[in-house]
């Protein structure tokens, strides 16, 4: 296993996250030989692919995760699945049986390959010893290259166990194959753009994941061209930037992004799926009249969710460099002053409220005060829920790859090990001192509070906002159009869970809030107190227990709630 550690150093890593099991010995033996790998070892395997999952979304590398055999490797595939359909990038190793069992069904054997082959961009199992580098090798171009996605190799403990003729300097990383645009179907998509009376450009996670933000702002700025974001593309560029009209969706969206997208007439989609909580259920509303022009790196996704006036399948960046080019090329700009103004009206107008100063607290508030306190260096970390739909309707996102969200999976407790990975690769970033915050749901949170041991264990300073109402709270108001309120009111004694004990049983700190004049001071006690310790503090904000969010079934029937 010498020869797999030196191919996993000469890849890039140099963290990883697991749990030893008498599978993958071989492996951490290997790891204690070498050195220069640091290891975090969790408490549940699935949070060990989340914290490789929130590392490399963070810092735009490969992330790995180990786990043994059996139960350990299944309870991986959540966090497979959940980096497959946000394409990140990952590796996860599994121990398996030795190979002459795995027929006899063996103790913890299990055919991992194949129950990770639907959530993986590659499941494979080594089967001789001397395959193990090159297989390695390919693993991690194929997590690289085009869309980015996870990767599952298994290894019988016997294979491990084998010696094999390696020579270290024979090996290098394979060449990533590039996706450049075609030049014909670039000045395609420019004729269309500037034929529109009301063009917006929508900006997917493709774009934060070739690192193309500045090709954006630059192309943006340089058209004078209004775009949007989708949750995944989220700080791509700021929010505040004149230009963004926000993120249109059926949950999390805004006002004016919505509005803005029904009145477009021509969309240019840059690295976006089209996702249903993004074009809502009736197609028809979300096409329109609407021209469309589809970017994307995997060939597949173009015409799978909305049929487009042209497809081009390229590379993120170098397709908004291109576009720009041929701008320039041209002299050529959208004549859109109007539309433009039209833009900035519905921005100014179609807001929400934030201000509420009413007991117990409204949820938007929350939002404010982060706002407010957090500058644009700081990481914000949020998985699924009600607090999803907040987030994504006013936490405020300023530079890529700051606001890390579980978008399509959308599991329950991926906000709090994924936070570990995010300070993880800020600290191998050299940029150990960025807030990282991590806004969580009271019932969310109890799905992976074990992982509250490791970073104290390891010293990781976190900032845990969670805003407790004391219900499954989506699901409650999803339950309202079947007019029930069953199971899903996680209320008991005074205050159920105390969460507050639950984190000082960990080493933690914590504080309750239940009134919004103590949510700024809480937040910064708890932001001096996790430097000060480098343990998690918990801000517990008791909200209003049945507040709904504003969302609809379509884009065009998005329900606003009361006083919002």
């Amino acid at each position: 296993m010498s020869a797999a550690v030196h191919v996993l150093k000469d890849e890039g890593v140099d963290i990883a996250f697991g749990c030893p099991g008498a599978a993958n010995l071989p492996l951490y033996r290997a790891l204690e030989a070498d050195g220069g790998i640091e290891h975090l070892v969790v408490r549940h395997e699935t949070a060990a692919a989340h914290m490789a999952d929130g590392w490399a979304r963070t810092n735009g590398r490969v992330g790995v995760a180990l786990a043994t055999s059996g139960p350990a490797a299944t309870n991986l595939v959540t966090g497979l699945y959940t980096a497959y359909a946000d394409s990140v990038p990952l590796v996860c190793l599994t121990g398996q049986a030795v190979s002459a069992k795995l027929h006899q069904e063996a103790f913890q054997a299990v055919d991992i390959a194949a129950v990770a082959a639907p959530v993986t961009k590659w499941s494979v199992q080594v089967k001789e010893a001397a395959q193990l580098p090159w297989i390695l090798r390919e693993a991690f171009r194929t997590a690289r290259e085009g869309r980015p996605g996870p990767v599952l190799v298994d290894i019988p403990l016997d294979v491990a166990r084998r010696e094999i003729r390696y020579d270290p300097e024979a090996g290098t990383r394979l060449p990533l194959r590039p996706c450049p645009p075609h030049g014909p179907s670039v000045e395609a998509a420019l004729d269309l753009l500037l034929a529109a009376e009301r063009p917006l450009l929508l900006a997917g996670g493709g774009v934060i994941l070739a690192d193309a933000a500045d090709e954006l702002r630059a192309l943006v700025e340089e058209l004078d061209l209004p775009f949007q974001v989708t949750l995944m593309g989220k700080g791509a560029v700021e929010d505040d930037h004149r230009l963004n009209m926000g993120t249109t969706g059926i949950q999390t969206s805004q006002r004016y992004a919505n509005a803005s997208f029904l009145e477009a007439d021509f969309v240019l989609a840059v690295g976006a799926r089209f996702g249903d909580r993004h074009t809502g259920g009736d197609l028809s509303v979300y096409r329109g009249d609407r021209v469309f022009v589809h970017v994307d790196v995997e060939p597949a996704q173009l015409g799978r969710v909305i049929e487009p006036d042209l497809g081009i399948v390229a590379d993120a960046r170098a397709f908004l460099a291109a576009l720009r080019a041929a701008a320039a090329a041209r002299a050529a700009r959208p004549a859109i002053g109007a539309w433009r103004a039209r833009c900035a009206e519905l921005k100014r107008t179609l807001v929400r409220r934030e201000d509420f100063d009413t007991v117990p607290v409204k949820a938007p508030r929350v939002y404010k005060e982060l706002n407010e306190l957090l500058d644009e260096d700081a990481y914000v970390v949020t998985a699924i829920g009600l607090y999803q739909i907040w987030g994504g309707q006013h936490q405020k996102a300023h530079r890529p790859r700051h606001y890390q969200v579980c978008g399509q999976a959308g599991p329950l407790g991926w906000e709090l090990p994924a936070a570990i990975g995010v300070r993880k690769a800020l600290e191998g970033m050299g940029r150990g001192d960025a807030d990282v915050i991590a806004v969580v749901g009271d019932y969310g949170f109890q799905y992976t509070v074990e992982e509250l041991a490791v970073a104290a264990q390891y010293d990781i300073p976190l900032v845990l906002v969670m805003l407790n109402n004391e219900y499954l709270g989506l699901i409650r108001q999803a339950s309202l159009g079947y007019g029930m309120n069953y199971q899903v009111d996680i209320h008991y004694d005074a205050t159920g869970t105390d969460h507050v004990r639950i984190v000082e049983a960990y080493g933690g700190s914590a504080r309750r809030v239940v009134d919004p004049a103590g949510i700024r001071p809480a937040l910064e006690w708890a932001r001096e107190r996790a430097a000060a310790t480098s343990r998690p503090a918990l801000v517990e904000i008791m909200i209003e227990r049945e507040a709904n969010t504003p969302h609809g079934p379509d884009i065009d029937r998005v329900r606003e709630v009361e006083d919002s």
